[in-house]
């Protein structure tokens, strides 16, 4: 007997943080601010290209959530990069923040909805055929 994963509304949720952030905020420029965060704390006249890659790590970020795939890896994988992003800006461009000093306190409301979700999702389990290729 084999489990799917199938994703709850706090999947899609979180998934859907990661991709606006990485793909509006970032790719398309709709937030030229996350722009100059990332000039700022690099110190790069390059932050386009980096700017980026960051939004289309996020966007990879948003499908590994609905793929399942290592659900407790990813959940600490996004506490860490969403607890290290937010020390950064906190402490070195807090000027540039949506709410300066108080973003930390979404990031952590974030951050504990994550851990939340991972926790507190009870293990359901979907029973397959036994024909469902393993």
């Amino acid at each position: 007997m084999r489990t799917q994963f199938r994703p709850n509304g706090a999947h899609y949720f979180i998934a859907a943080v990661w991709l606006i952030n990485g793909l509006f905020c970032k790719v398309l420029n709709q937030v030229p601010r996350h722009e100059a965060i990332v000039s700022r704390i690099l110190h790069t006249s390059n932050a386009r290209l980096l700017t980026v890659l960051i939004g289309l790590a996020e966007i990879a970020i948003a499908a590994w959530i609905l793929s399942g795939i290592h659900k407790r890896f990813n959940a600490m994988a996004q506490i860490l990069i969403i607890a290290t992003m937010n020390a950064l800006e906190f402490f070195l461009v807090p000027n540039l923040l949506l709410w300066g000093k108080v973003n930390a306190v979404f990031a952590l409301a974030f951050i504990i909805f994550i851990y939340l979700n991972e926790t507190q999702t009870k293990k359901k389990s979907i029973n397959l055929p036994a024909c469902y290729p393993s």
